[in-house]
């Protein structure tokens, strides 16, 4: 695992999940990737040890996987091209070193755009912090993404899609509202997770 470097002297536990509360627990991102640039908002940022302005501005993507548990890192990396080569939606659960030094249990989704060859080009969509959810599960089975498709993910793939063509626009006012659309998306898709996680469970 990549070494944990602090963003500055002051950040403690403390501090990262006071900004974590005030931010929710979904976060968005979006990646160019003949840039090589990935723009997030801070919640995204802190999970990934990356600081958040830096962040809003973009940063190489290998900022992120430098976070990536190194036993989860391969498997991410195929299914990104995965989703670019066959033009399906992304979806895994991983560990990251976030900003308080923890590790952590993030859910992500989202869809990777690829070229004529099937690299991918670009991609954007949510991230779901589940840490407090896996406390309570078997970690060795968390690697495995979910498969089963839920009309909710459904919309949210296709909110993903949306932001796309809403990002082409230019337009602020669609933009606030396609990202409202998507952390809704996002926390019930988190509650649907908890639900189908204690059925599974009894």
């Amino acid at each position: 695992m990549a070494a944990f470097k602090p963003l500055d002297g002051q950040t403690t536990s403390e501090t990262f999940q006071s900004a974590r509360d005030a931010l929710d627990v979904v976060g968005r991102w979006e990646w160019d990737a003949g840039l090589d640039r990935v723009r997030a908002d801070a919640s995204v940022a802190l999970v990934h040890n990356v600081d958040p302005i830096e962040a809003e501005e973009g940063v190489p993507l290998g900022r992120y996987f430098d976070s990536i548990h190194a036993d989860d890192r391969a498997r991410i990396e195929d299914l990104i091209r995965r989703s670019a080569r066959e033009g399906t939606p992304y979806l895994a659960e991983h560990r990251v070193t976030s900003a308080d030094g923890e590790t952590r249990w993030v859910l992500v989704r989202g869809r990777f755009i690829g070229d004529h060859a099937g690299r991918p080009r670009s991609g954007s969509g949510i991230l779901l912090d589940i840490t407090r959810m896996r406390m309570f599960e078997d970690l060795a089975d968390a690697a495995a993404p979910l498969l089963e498709t839920s009309p909710l993910e459904v919309a949210a793939d296709h909110a993903i899609a949306a932001m796309y063509a809403i990002s082409a626009l230019r337009d602020p006012e669609l933009k606030v509202q396609a990202d409202a659309l998507l952390r809704t998306l996002g926390r019930k898709l988190a509650l649907q997770e908890v639900r189908d996680r204690h059925r599974h469970m009894n």
